[in-house]
């Protein structure tokens, strides 16, 4: 990317797809029922961010639980949302960062600070979620933190790694406009 510059039209669009790739795992993690499961059959228990469910049996019916009931699932799930909702506003304002025709690398270090707030407030939810869920809720058989809270963490990383990438763009930003003269390891002989 470095080598072609953002004009190159192929790379200048990866940091915004891999923005959007990183909400839809936002959004997999907000409605996805499989934060916690059993591992085992019968499966007797399963929750979300906002619910969890048991049944007695296996062919019982399943009985679910707010969790918007605990301070703790209601922190859980604000801070988790807050940092989602910031990940959407640093998605719309890199698609707006790379439409312009000049880039301004201030804006987009901004963005890349803003994608480090929204990964504390993600990680937050993450580490309040299963520490109090364990410990607050009764839990029956072997059970597994599973998919989509695995999403969760994976939105989490994903805010880091492009927090880093839009930080440290700036930084070459002569290369990326071609400003800078190429420099060539040949002798003659």
């Amino acid at each position: 990317m470095v080598k072609y510059g953002l004009d190159y039209t192929r790379c200048r669009w990866i940091l915004p797809l891999l923005l959007g790739i990183g909400v839809i795992f936002g959004i997999i993690a907000l409605a996805g029922r499989g934060w916690l499961e059993s591992q085992t059959l019968p499966y007797v228990q399963q929750a979300s961010l906002w619910q969890n469910c048991r049944r007695p049996d296996q062919g019982g019916e399943w009985s679910c639980e707010s969790l918007m009931g605990y301070a703790w699932g209601r922190a859980a799930a604000a801070t988790y949302l807050v940092g989602f909702l910031l990940l959407v506003i640093c998605f719309a304002l890199a698609i707006i960062a790379f439409a312009i025709d000049t880039l301004r690398f201030n804006f987009i270090r901004g963005i890349g600070g803003l994608l480090f707030v929204a990964a504390v407030f993600s990680i937050m939810g993450l580490v309040i979620y299963p520490v109090k869920f364990s410990s607050e809720m009764e839990m029956t058989g072997i059970n597994m933190f599973s998919w989509a809270y695995g999403f969760g963490w994976t939105t989490a990383i994903m805010e880091i790694c492009l927090g880093f990438f839009f930080c440290c763009l700036p930084n070459y930003e002569d290369q990326i406009l071609g400003n800078v003269k190429p420099t060539y390891f040949y002798s003659s002989p």
